[in-house]
């Protein structure tokens, strides 16, 4: 018997894995899924992928459009010609996707070529592709941010000067055309050239795809969707704008969330998940909100922007209200900014120790520095210090086998005259080791790492993700099960908040 193995080309590409993350067939078909299905069965339906890489998105649009249009356009010849001509648009991010996307849409990669299912006047056809330059601005791209000294390559090299925002109106783009759909996966980020001290093997990164959402809104479609990462929720680099700006959108209608990245984009991993949406410009009202995560689908209909930032989990939400309603000081007002003593990462102080010297704790452990080179404060010196390691327990918040975290990395008590470099972050100083002491339990439990955990979505922990955590009585020890009883948490609010989180012995 022979089996026969036709394999979809483009479910292999989208197993690549960069900034720019290809998106699989049937994960395009999830994102078409939300749309009103009526959109297929008009001749009219206008789409646009204006940042296409693989063509995914055009190519299934075309084959619900072709059975949606059966009975209006009998003739299949005419319907294709009328679909491709008059219905589906799109803007490639390079000379090379450019190709691709034709070659998905119109099976030639040339929309004139001999093999084109629809013949053009020219190559392009519809899916448009043209090689611009970066608009410098101090060393920056005064629209994406990109860094001179990375991206300045000449004509030789692909500057990723992706067309579609690199331009204040980008409806003459498309000759001020309007369209009821936009849909895509756009790029999600460059290097900006940064975080390279030291010897460090990679640079820093500047967030893009908020840029893509905002600059296709001013498109005014009647329908927008986007696969982009979840990191938006509660962090990101330059974020904060969009974060407000989406959670305030009573437009966005239905949001689905993956919180592994990889049950979304197989074999890919995005610190924080990912998480694709539709904005309806007719919607006003709740967004319908579906978190998935290892083949488990949480629903529910909610308010965005309860919360300064997304909750992912809604099962979170009153244990976080319930926290919040005692009124009391959180420890994102007590936490010390990063570099608490003046000390960067990557600093380190002397092997050997001389007289009147004190303890610098860093990522290599400990080493000697005296008083006059702490330049921040040095009147916390003699003070008992509890300290926590910056970066979590786990890459990009991904679980253990059982679907656990742990959170935590590190958590220390330095003793007067210790002192650490920002790799750690100070939360708290106290005259007496009992009460440091009491503060590193309380940061053992279950209980403030679920509050930290529904907030944290990428490996570094910063002041504000202790938003949601009381400040506690750190005269006393607490345990979970003291702390379950103060904020009066139900049984199955308990169930859940240690299904999420790992014991921490």
């Amino acid at each position: 018997m022979v089996n026969n193995y036709n394999p979809d080309v483009l479910n292999c590409i989208a197993n690549l894995s960069n900034d720019e993350v290809f998106t699989p067939p049937s994960l395009a078909n999830q994102v078409l899924d939300l749309l009103p299905q009526e959109l297929f069965k008009s001749p009219k339906t206008r789409f646009l992928d204006p940042f296409t890489k693989s063509g995914v998105f055009l190519r299934e649009i075309v084959k619900r459009l072709d059975k949606g249009l059966e009975n209006q356009i009998p003739d299949r010849q005419s319907r294709i010609d009328h679909i491709m001509h008059n219905q589906v648009y799109g803007i490639a991010c390079t000379e090379l996707t450019a190709l691709l996307a034709r070659r998905s849409v119109y099976c030639s990669k040339t929309a004139n070529g001999r093999f084109s299912v629809s013949r053009f006047d020219t190559s392009e056809g519809n899916i448009q592709y043209e090689a611009i330059q970066h608009t410098w601005v101090g060393g920056k791209c005064r629209f994406c941010g990109a860094s001179q000294s990375v991206y300045d390559r000449g004509n030789e090299s692909e500057q990723y000067a992706y067309q579609f925002i690199h331009t204040d109106n980008p409806s003459q783009l498309t000759g001020n055309m309007t369209f009821d759909v936009i849909i895509g996966n756009p790029p999600y980020q460059l290097s900006d050239g940064g975080g390279m001290q030291s010897g460090s093997s990679s640079g820093s990164a500047i967030p893009l795809y908020h840029k893509f959402v905002q600059q296709a809104k001013k498109l005014n479609p009647r329908y927008l969707c986007m696969i982009i990462p979840s990191r938006w929720f509660s962090g990101g680099r330059g974020l904060d704008e969009f974060r407000d700006q989406m959670l305030g959108d009573n437009h966005l209608s239905k949001l689905v969330d993956y919180s592994d990245s990889r049950d979304c984009f197989p074999g890919v991993d995005i610190a924080g998940g990912v998480c694709y949406f539709l904005w309806d410009s007719n919607h006003n009202s709740l967004c319908d909100v579906t978190n998935v995560y290892q083949n488990t689908t949480i629903s529910s209909r909610r308010n965005l922007n309860e919360f300064p930032v997304f909750i992912r989990h809604s099962q979170a939400i009153n244990i976080i209200r319930k926290v919040l309603s005692q009124k009391e000081l959180m420890m994102s007002d007590v936490v010390f900014s990063s570099k608490p003593f003046g000390f960067r990462s990557f600093q380190s102080g002397r092997k050997i120790r001389k007289s009147g010297d004190i303890e610098l704790l860093g990522s290599k452990g400990f080493t000697y520095v005296s008083r006059s080179e702490v330049t921040t404060n040095s009147h916390l010196i003699s003070q008992w210090k509890v300290v926590m390691s910056k970066a979590s327990a786990e890459h990009a918040g991904q679980t253990d086998q059982d679907g656990k975290k742990r959170i935590v990395s590190r958590i220390e008590v330095l003793k007067p005259g210790q002192i650490c470099t920002e790799t750690y972050l100070l939360l708290a100083t106290f005259s007496s080791e009992h009460e440091a002491n009491n503060l590193k339990e309380y940061v053992k439990t279950i209980f403030f790492r679920f509050l930290m955990s529904t907030i944290l979505l990428t490996q570094n922990i910063a002041k504000d993700k202790f938003q949601f955590i009381p400040m506690p009585d750190c005269s006393k020890a607490w345990s979970d099960k003291d702390l379950s009883d103060k904020y009066n948490l139900t049984d199955e609010e308990i169930h859940f908040m240690n299904s999420q989180i790992k014991s921490m012995e």
